[in-house]
């Protein structure tokens, strides 16, 4: 990594280095993210798995999809709070610490026999997670001068490098060891990763921007009072309702998973809600929004089958899959490496694809992108009911099923999560412009738990019946896109 450090007088750490011409900073938010990207993808590889396993927690498949939806969900959920946190009480750089500490003891509590344990290290990730998610990419933003800073799109574009670098290196290493020696143990070389995260930023911490240390807009004395006598009041109303339930041996998980889905549910439907009847909102802001529901509701239903990766399509590949290419055999928690692979592979290419659209007067309209991605991902499940019919009698299929489903998935995700990303803050109102990307993750949060609830209520995601129907309202929708694309685009105003 040291060779890559350059003379540059521009940097804004205040360091004659840079990483790859941007401020050195980078560097240690890029290895921060890499390793916490690893840990999260490796115990996210593990998880369903170990859910299902005889030498794990044993349990169906619908409960252990059920589960992983609302894991998903609730990282995505609380990158909201995170992002208050960081705004209003810590801090970005004290908010990623703590949160990076989180994780950490997390993965270790993991690693932990038992059941409770389990549970208890789940929530412990997700709840660091969210943290971390919004503050580490505002402190990439802190690094350069303003939005207009010519190099900041490009060190965003080197960040997510890191995403994907960890991404694709977590299941064949943790996966590896989580299968094939020890689930735990897998779950205790995702803690090391985040510890080596942990202790880079603490070292690396001097060459961030200063700006990242300040608190914008910190609470008064007064509404810490009130936040933490409501959090404290919520706190013991959940504590005493929960306890009631296991001393009268009424308590079964669902009494978790339910309230925790429709929440979830609910939620983002809130927040929408609450954002189009604001009157302070303008005309035009008004129209906006109206047009950013179209785009919310479209990716609510993306996310719902693509974030089935990791789950129903893993648990496929445990059950009805050779797991063998060529000759050599592999973990099934190796198929989540095929996602990030590809996006580092294909991201270039898309990019240079619409550049040079753009240069024709040809460019296809966000509203086309967003229903091209997804089309795409029905199409993906149009393609999984074919293996799925073949495997019926017990047989098992290639795993170039697998991949050419998540092939048609990541080429869907290429168009629309960039495209959903910038049309969300260019359609924000004034008064949302730090929350609106918020929002946008909210969006993963109502299709995980549209995932979750469907499971929960006994529906099985792995036949070729519920998988056409999740097909055809992915399809659906994007043909609802493309017909009503000038309306939308109407509604957008002057975003293009």
């Amino acid at each position: 990594m040291a060779s890559s450090l350059t003379k540059d007088p521009a940097s804004t750490s205040g360091s004659a280095k840079t990483f790859f011409g941007h401020p050195r900073g980078l560097a240690t938010l890029f290895m921060t993210e890499m390793w916490e990207r690893f840990s999260f993808y490796g115990m996210r590889a593990l998880l369903p798995l170990y859910l299902v396993s005889s030498s794990g927690l044993h349990m169906n498949a619908a409960t252990a999809t059920a589960i992983y939806s609302i894991y998903m969900a609730m990282v995505y959920l609380l990158a909201m709070p995170g992002g208050w946190f960081g705004d209003r009480v810590w801090g970005p750089r004290k908010t990623v610490t703590i949160s990076a500490a989180i994780i950490m003891l997390g993965h270790l509590t993991l690693a932990l026999p038992g059941s409770g344990t389990f549970f208890a290290g789940l929530a412990l990730v997700a709840l660091g997670s969210g943290l971390l998610k919004a503050n580490i990419s505002t402190m990439v933003g802190h690094l350069y001068n303003g939005p207009d800073d010519p190099r900041r799109d490009g060190g965003f574009t080197v960040f997510y490098m890191g995403i994907n670098l960890g991404a694709f290196a977590a299941p064949l290493i943790i996966g590896t060891i989580g299968e094939k020696v020890n689930w735990h143990l897998g779950f205790a070389i995702a803690a090391a990763g985040m510890a080596l995260g942990l202790a880079q930023f603490l070292i690396g911490t001097r060459h961030l921007s200063a700006r990242s240390s300040v608190v914008p807009k910190p609470l008064s004395a007064e509404e810490r009072r009130t936040t933490l006598r409501k959090g404290l009041l919520w706190l013991i109303v959940a504590v005493v309702f929960y306890g009631v339930l296991v001393a009268t041996d009424v308590y079964t998980l669902n009494w978790a998973l339910v309230p925790i889905t429709v929440a979830g549910l609910l939620i983002p439907v809130a927040v929408l809600v609450r954002i189009k009847r604001d009157r302070d909102l303008s005309k035009t802001e008004q129209s906006k929004m109206s047009g950013y529901i179209w785009f919310f509701v479209a990716a609510a239903v993306f996310w719902m089958i693509y974030d089935q990766g990791g789950s129903t399509l893993s648990l496929f590949g445990e059950s009805s899959t050779t797991n063998s290419l060529f000759g050599v055999d592999f973990p099934t928690s190796w198929y989540q490496s095929v996602n990030p692979v590809i996006i580092m592979a294909l991201a270039p290419v898309v990019a240079w694809i619409w550049l040079a659209l753009n240069r024709r007067g040809k460019e296809p309209s966000t509203v086309v992108k967003f229903g091209s991605g997804l089309f795409l991902v029905g199409v993906s499940f149009l393609v999984f009911m074919l293996p799925l019919t073949m495997t019926t009698d017990g047989d098992k299929v290639s795993p170039m099923w697998l991949v050419s489903i998540y092939f048609l998935q990541t080429v869907g995700e290429l168009c629309l999560s960039p495209v959903g990303l910038s049309v969300t803050t260019k359609m924000a109102p004034a008064k949302y412009g730090s929350q609106m990307m918020g929002v946008w993750f909210l969006a993963v949060t109502a299709g995980d738990c549209t995932t979750s609830l469907l499971s929960l209520a006994g529906v099985d995601l792995n036949k070729t019946g519920m998988v056409g129907l999740e097909a055809a309202l992915a399809i659906v929708a994007a043909f609802a896109i493309w017909m009503y694309r000038k309306k939308v685009s109407q509604l957008m105003g002057d975003v293009r």
